[in-house]
């Protein structure tokens, strides 16, 4: 009768191990879903972010131009921290600054420029600085 205990005792361990395994194989596979899940989650919040990024770009292009200064300072300061948040784009911003003032800047030959074209002239200043 020891013997059968034996066995008996044997065969319910090998049933709970066999348990474990299926237990965590089946956690392996619900963590490695939700891991795909969160990805795709970031992923889409990332998308989303830079579609907000591409707004404020184009709307800061449209508003260099305005005939009032606050407005054509803030796309400049828009710009100024696209550039910073984004690196990919830092070199396309700065390129639109500069040719922004190259484009306007014989307009103030021999006289002291507007603050909005002052501060462009700041912002890439900075960015030769810190290359």
């Amino acid at each position: 009768m020891a013997e059968f205990s034996t066995i008996l005792e044997m065969v319910r361990n090998l049933g709970l191990a066999f348990a474990a395994f299926v237990g965590i194989y089946l956690a392996w596979k619900r963590v490695a879903a939700a891991t795909r899940q969160a990805d795709a989650t970031l992923q889409q919040a990332e998308l989303a972010r830079r579609g907000h990024v591409a707004e404020l770009f184009n709307r800061a292009v449209g508003q260099l131009t305005d005939a009032k200064l606050e407005v054509r300072l803030g796309a400049i300061y828009t710009l100024r921290q696209i550039a910073r948040d984004f690196p990919d784009l830092a070199e396309p911003t700065f390129e639109l600054l500069s040719t922004y003032l190259r484009e306007n800047s014989a307009k103030y030959e021999g006289v002291q420029p507007p603050v909005d074209v002052r501060e462009i002239t700041k912002t890439l200043v900075d960015h030769m600085v810190l290359k």
